[in-house]
């Protein structure tokens, strides 16, 4: 009961298909009531208006009396007859049964209708005073008179009792009908990435819910408005501290050139290290502010085979320092609609995050294949691999992995996932060895002609 309450306090829904079942139910008991009362009352007019006419029948085709004596008429049934005498024979009654004609009625009563007990039974009494001036009593049991009354009030209220349901579940298809606006809004909203931020079309809604609508697009419009204020803050920092941190390069390696006493040699390489951590970090802020942008990019056909090559040209050479054979297992190649250079910094900080964590004399490999109507690219590499636990948490910014001494700022899988957030691409990280649980696999499904 407590669940229910709750519920009824929470939905609107519910509030409101609760509240107009009990209206329909409170109207309909109310009009039921009115309506048996009304229909007995007219069943009783009209069984009173019976027996006035069998009274003026009586008058006008001036009928006489003969009272039987023990002889029975077939199809007579004793509660419903009606009884008609003079009400001067009432006084030569030969006994108190119900059966026996003429009935004892007072000799005194007036003219009309009225209810009287005669031989211990209830009857309802017309006494009438024909044209030659002889009163007669025409009578008749109120048992089967309210019977057939209550049996006629029913079948009034019979309409109500097939209503009844048949409205309440039209209110219910009714009320759900009418919110059903509001689960798509909120089915379509929940849809959404982190990154639609364009507005919601409110024109179908009903003008209720509108104004709601029009506050949370303003909202969508503000936080989209500081969204794009952060990325341009963290891309007009990056880009101004690109050329002092090439400057501070290109002097370190001026001072690497020149002759210096060895611990100063010593304490040089570790500052060329710091400096040169920090332009990629500052190239990698530059990248994400680009990846997590709005603005749309021209789109073309794109060769995967192709994005492979220029990547393995670009970081070949890293692969080799370590002495990682690193190369592409698949021969065949795949078109996709995408911004090439999407694609290109996407795989290409796949393969760097590979490279960073495989140990030396270790093995990357690149392949591309499709499935029902999708193109898979896969970078697998024969690293440590990374943790279920984990597997969510590294495509967050600045997150590194716990136990790793590679060099990294943490952002590598978070432009992967911005790019791929953006482009409709669908990212899963497991294991290259399932059995061991080591080494990192990277599928990332793109859509066969569209982005």
């Amino acid at each position: 009961m407590d669940g229910f309450k709750k519920r009824l306090r929470d939905s609107v829904q519910l509030r409101l298909s609760v509240t107009l079942s009990l209206v329909i139910l409170i109207v309909a008991v109310v009009a039921g009531i009115f309506a048996f009362v009304s229909a007995f009352d007219e069943a009783h007019e009209m069984q009173d208006d019976t027996l006035r006419r069998v009274a003026v029948l009586f008058d006008r085709q001036q009928m006489t009396l003969h009272y039987p004596v023990g002889k029975e008429v077939a199809g007579d049934n004793e509660e419903s007859r009606i009884i008609v005498q003079y009400l001067a024979d009432g006084s030569k009654a030969i006994g108190n049964d119900d059966a026996l004609i003429p009935l004892p009625f007072p000799t005194t009563l007036t003219d009309g209708l009225s209810t009287l007990t005669v031989t211990g039974e209830d009857f309802r009494v017309l006494v009438r005073t024909t044209a030659s001036g002889e009163r007669i009593v025409v009578a008749q049991e109120t048992g089967a008179r309210d019977k057939e009354a209550r049996e006629s009030a029913w079948r009034s209220l019979l309409p109500f009792f097939i209503l009844f349901p048949v409205l309440l579940l039209v209110v219910s298809d009714l009320v759900r009908k009418l919110f059903r606006p509001i689960a798509t809004l909120s089915a379509e909203i929940d849809r959404r990435d982190e990154l639609a931020l364009h507005p919601i079309d409110e024109h179908h809604l009903p003008t209720e819910i509108r104004p709601f609508v029009v506050a949370i697009n303003r909202l969508l419009a503000r936080v989209a408005q500081s969204m794009e204020n952060q990325r341009r803050f963290v891309a007009d920092a990056a880009h101004e501290l690109r050329s002092p941190m090439t400057a501070l390069s290109l002097q370190a390696e001026r001072l690497t050139a020149t002759e210096m006493p060895v611990p100063a040699r010593e304490r040089l390489l570790p500052l060329s290290q710091g400096i040169e951590r920090g332009r990629k970090l500052i190239d990698q802020l530059l990248t994400l502010a680009a990846a997590q942008s709005n603005s749309d990019r021209p789109q073309t056909t794109v060769s995967i085979r192709e994005v492979y090559r220029r990547v393995l040209e670009d970081l070949l050479p890293l692969a080799e320092r370590k002495g990682i054979d690193m190369g592409v297992e698949s021969l065949e190649d795949a078109q996709v609609t995408l911004n090439e250079m999407d694609l290109f910094i996407l795989v290409k900080n796949l393969v760097d995050n590979a490279i960073r964590y495989t140990p030396p004399g270790g093995r990357i490999d690149l392949s591309v294949e499709r499935a029902q109507g999708a193109i898979i690219l896969q970078v697998k590499d024969s690293g440590p691999g990374v943790s279920e636990d984990e597997q969510m948490r590294v495509f967050d910014a600045f997150y590194r992995s716990v136990g790793t001494d590679e060099t990294g700022s943490g952002l590598g899988l978070s432009i992967v996932k911005a790019i791929a957030d953006r482009t409709g691409a669908q990212v899963r990280l497991g294991f290259s060895d399932e059995l061991n649980k080591s080494g990192l696999c990277v599928l990332v499904w793109l859509k066969a002609g569209s982005p």
